[in-house]
């Protein structure tokens, strides 16, 4: 059972955190280098949070236009992936 008032507890919380620590975007940027498979590989090995068919999408858009969204996340996670993300031999930023 719910309390009333927990839910804009909750939210009011999550509001707070989010202006104390805005999210970071962690951005793929296109190379000539990867395959498709691999890069798939490399983000749903480095970021846990995605799922197959959002890699899949991450991908594309990246190799469609350049570069793609990642995940936005706080800050020290951001830097976690991007990490990751190059150790694969892939190029990542991070957007705030």
């Amino acid at each position: 059972m719910v309390t009333p008032g927990h839910e804009t507890a909750t939210r009011s919380l999550e509001d707070l955190l989010r202006a104390a620590l805005p999210p970071a975007t962690v951005v793929l940027h296109n190379d000539d280098v990867n395959s498709m498979e691999d890069v798939v590989r490399a983000l749903l090995d480095s970021v846990p949070e995605l799922e197959p068919p959002r890699a899949v999408e991450v991908m594309l858009t990246a190799h469609e236009r350049g570069s793609a969204d990642v995940i936005s996340c706080p800050l020290e996670r951001a830097e976690l992936y991007r990490e990751r993300l190059e150790r694969r031999g892939l190029t990542a930023t991070i957007r705030r």
